[in-house]
């Protein structure tokens, strides 16, 4: 889907505009762009003093020039340095004898009115560390930003985090993937190898839906379960499939949690895992061959074609088709379903563009702070990329089709 471009802004001259363009050229020695940047800031300023001055007459209910009774009166100014997309500026603050007054316009102990919050989080979204984020508002923008103080920023989104982990979800999901990818995160001054969990389902309508993501280092069937019960308790009631590589106890979690649920070893993993230790001149003959195994028109002919690729192959890497066999039970389901539907199952195509945008984050970040950090930068990230899931999945009509025959009764018609 093609990016839509930002609209252009085009300037409608009037002649007011014309008016203060000619007095700013006048007030100002103007001979640069960067000329111009110093005379908005300094206008800024001006007019934020201004419309403070305005908040004060209304506060105390009479302008400066004239006489009240009001036992509260103006009390000098109050010198404050804040942050603006023209640089760092500093303002005049208007105060008052009784400390009652509150600015709008700029609101006490507020530094920054360069929107900046959310650049920052826009930065971080694309995968840039808290010390790149620094540098490039510092250049940017001329004022520094600590890295403390960008981790602040990020922080204000954990709310958010936690409103989405736990929003209600649809009753039924078709499809569910769970995947996994690795991350470096320093834990109490130790560098340690933690996996992000992310489950992604296509709901009823066909369209791709991240569920949760969840960070740990335990893979086990309680592990699993728990998982599991979570989107329970959040309102799902059946799924159909779940593909998943070969997560520790993920089919016996499966059993406990859905007992109604097929569980289907992902396709693409599996070729993966055997090809690992194949060296490079035998490994495109080798797919080659594991392709005619899950593409076979019926599981009676996927065993017979395993065998003679096991023949074939296994003399010379003689551990390479264990894992077929020890796993055809959750390797077979797919030869209950069409050619359309296997493609929906056991190609990882919904899920492989979303791991593309999370495995930018290893690229740019060596090492994540902490999990809390790895947490953020990957929630970011999804918000970023399913913000272009628009459309339905291909051939959905005909996939939901033989679900519905499939798994009778288990879907909406």
């Amino acid at each position: 889907m093609a990016r839509q471009k930002k609209p252009v802004h085009r300037v409608q001259m009037t002649d007011g505009k014309r008016n203060i363009i000619r007095q700013l050229l006048e007030e100002y020695d103007i001979e640069t762009a960067e000329d111009i940047q110093d005379a908005l800031k300094d206008l800024l300023g001006g007019t934020i003093k201004e419309m403070m001055e305005a908040e004060m007459d209304d506060h105390l209910g009479y302008e400066k020039s004239e006489r009240s009774d009001n036992d509260d009166y103006r009390n000098g100014y109050k010198r404050k340095q804040v942050n603006s997309r023209y640089g760092s500026m500093e303002i005049e603050v208007p105060q008052d004898r009784k400390s009652t007054f509150e600015p709008q316009v700029v609101k006490k102990r507020q530094k920054d009115i360069s929107d900046i919050d959310q650049k920052i989080i826009s930065m971080y979204a694309k995968g840039m560390t808290t010390r790149q984020i620094s540098e490039t508002i510092e250049d940017i923008y001329g004022f520094e930003t600590s890295e403390s103080f960008i981790s602040d920023v990020t922080d204000k989104i954990l709310p958010q985090i936690e409103d989405w982990q736990n929003r209600p979800l649809d009753d039924v999901y078709p499809i569910l993937y769970i995947d996994a990818i690795h991350y470096s995160v320093r834990d109490n001054g130790v560098i340690r190898k933690l996996a992000a969990y992310v489950i992604l389902g296509i709901n009823t309508e066909g369209k791709k839906e991240v569920l949760t993501i969840t960070i740990g280092d335990n893979e086990s069937a309680k592990y699993w379960l728990s998982v599991l019960n979570e989107l329970k308790n959040r309102g799902v009631k059946d799924i159909l499939i779940i593909c998943a590589d070969g997560l520790t106890g993920i089919k016996e979690a499966i059993s406990a949690a859905f007992p109604k649920t097929e569980y289907q070893r992902c396709i693409v993993h599996q070729v993966r895992n055997t090809l690992k230790y194949v060296p490079d001149k035998d490994r495109k003959a080798f797919a080659t061959d594991l392709k005619t195994i899950y593409q076979a028109a019926d599981e009676q002919k996927a065993l017979a074609t395993l065998d003679r690729v096991t023949e074939k192959w296994s003399p010379k890497y003689p551990n390479s088709m264990k894992r077929w066999k020890d796993n055809w039970d959750a390797v077979s389901p797919i030869f209950k379903f069409s050619t359309t539907v296997r493609k929906v199952i056991y190609t990882t195509n919904a899920i492989e563009s979303l791991n593309s945008t999370y495995r930018k984050l290893n690229r740019q970040r060596s090492v994540f702070p902490s999990d809390t950090a790895l947490l953020k930068a990957l929630y970011l990230a999804t918000f970023e990329a399913t913000k272009k899931w628009t459309t339905t999945i291909r051939d959905w009509g005909q996939v939901y089709g033989e679900l519905s025959i499939m798994y009778e009764g288990r879907l909406p018609e």
